[in-house]
């Protein structure tokens, strides 16, 4: 498939899930390949914000991901958190690019200071020293300085941070409407085509 792009898409403990998986829903729909990562935080989040039960055994989740969107075989991969010989792991073989979202400011500073105990902040780690795109979408506020400061850090080394921070040009009617704002921005980056939202100047 030419247009086809290896997306690595994290979920962590942040508030935020529907963005995450509204993403991974258009990631799937637009026929992209996707490695998906989660922390046992974003588990948690998952069934407070979403009524939605995670699967902790990395085989039993591509097995609910693969029957709850008809899946092709091979479209969607989840790895474990400490799955250290998964693809994201190694510079010899990374992603196109890779997005957290939602992203815990625990996960940004782990990143901006160059850890990698955990899968997620390996893969980001990878992003970075190959420059490829790395996407953060914190959920967070009020920013402290740290927090502040962990971002400029992020963004000088060429990570793009977006907020979750829905724009009302749109006339949102639904939360829903709300959350595809903030996927289609996601999208934009990515460079993959959408219809999610009007555009600014455009009619609908």
């Amino acid at each position: 498939m030419p247009d086809q792009k290896t997306i690595t898409l994290a979920f962590t403990g942040a508030s935020g899930m529907p963005y995450g998986i509204r993403l991974l829903e258009q990631l799937l729909a637009h026929q992209q390949r996707v490695y998906l990562l989660y922390s046992q935080v974003a588990q948690i989040v998952a069934r407070q914000e979403m009524d939605l039960t995670l699967p902790s055994s990395p085989k039993e989740a591509e097995s609910y991901f693969n029957q709850r969107y008809q899946l092709p075989d091979g479209q969607l991969r989840v790895y474990g958190r400490e799955e250290w010989f998964a693809p994201v792991a190694s510079g010899s073989n990374p992603a196109d690019a890779m997005v957290i979202c939602p992203c815990t400011m625990g996960t940004l500073a782990a990143i901006a200071a160059g850890l990698n105990q955990k899968l997620i902040e390996r893969a980001a780690d990878v992003m970075l020293k190959e420059n490829r795109p790395l996407i953060l979408v914190p959920r967070e506020m009020p920013f402290s300085t740290i927090h502040l400061e962990n971002m400029l850090k992020l963004a000088r080394s060429g990570v793009t941070i977006m907020p979750a921070n829905p724009g009302f040009y749109q006339h949102p009617k639904t939360i829903e409407d709300m959350v595809d704002f903030v996927v289609a921005r996601i999208l934009d980056h990515l460079k993959i085509s959408h219809s999610l939202i009007p555009r600014w100047g455009e009619k609908n």
